[in-house]
């Protein structure tokens, strides 16, 4: 019997949009008994520039994915690096509930001593340190390097590979040179489409943090593995409508 996993995109997707976004889990890469529903989350764009917009796409991660388990699925998987929701999600739920900043993070300081988070802007910057402070991991950190070029969450990176690619390139390089990180990790799942690109021109390991959280979630299906409920403890009384403004017409697979 195949699994379900709950892909949660932090923000509304257009029908545009979703093939660019559900690209960044090649059909190869998805087992034959594991089906992988996108979803997007609330009802307004969001970049993630400021607290303030941290907050909005918290709730609406939150919204996305609060009924998961009453759905069928058997995991959730959150698809920013923010990690938004992950916390309040695992104290929800009682399926595995894993998201791509944790994961990346961890599995980066597996395979090297230091890493470097490679992203757009600097608006950026505070979500990877507010994380990293949570998940103790601030020592591991070489450095965060960005580009300064406005991410757009539509088109993602298409129609910029020229001038993006060899701008993330340069910086990694950088941060390899001159910060002694030896492993990069992406600084958005939207950046997926770089991933290739820097992998083959780069000495260091390149994580791709959307599809490691993917992997996270097969991991973790196999092995009958939950996050703890003492870590993570249900509340005394669900209060979901709590959530029901920054649910998205279009939340449902």
């Amino acid at each position: 019997m195949s699994k379900r996993i709950k892909m949660i995109f932090p923000v509304p997707m257009s029908e545009a949009t979703r093939p660019l976004v559900e690209s960044q889990l090649p059909p190869e890469l998805i087992r034959p008994d594991i089906e992988v529903s996108f979803v997007g989350a609330g009802q307004v764009l969001t970049l993630a520039d400021s607290y303030y917009d941290m907050a909005i796409m918290e709730q609406a991660v939150i919204a996305a994915g609060i009924q998961a388990e009453a759905e069928g699925f058997d995991a959730v998987c959150i698809n920013t690096v923010s990690d938004s929701g992950l916390a309040a999600l695992r104290s929800r739920l009682s399926i595995p509930v894993l998201a791509p900043g944790q994961g990346a993070f961890h599995l980066a300081s597996m395979l090297g001593h230091r890493f470097s988070i490679l992203t757009m802007w600097p608006r950026w910057f505070p979500l990877y340190r507010k994380t990293l402070k949570e998940y103790g991991l601030e020592s591991r950190l070489a450095s965060i390097r960005a580009i300064d070029v406005r991410p757009d969450t539509e088109a993602l990176l298409q129609g910029k590979e020229e001038v993006v690619f060899g701008r993330l390139l340069e910086e990694a390089q950088r941060a390899i040179a001159e910060d002694g990180a030896d492993v990069i990790v992406l600084g958005s799942t939207t950046m997926h489409q770089s991933h290739a690109y820097l992998a083959k021109h780069l000495p260091v390991p390149v994580l791709n943090p959307g599809q490691v959280a993917y992997k996270l979630c097969e991991l973790f299906l196999d092995l009958g593995l939950a996050h703890s409920k003492v870590a993570y403890p249900s509340p005394e009384a669900f209060k979901d409508a709590a959530f029901d403004s920054f649910s998205a017409a279009g939340s449902r697979p």
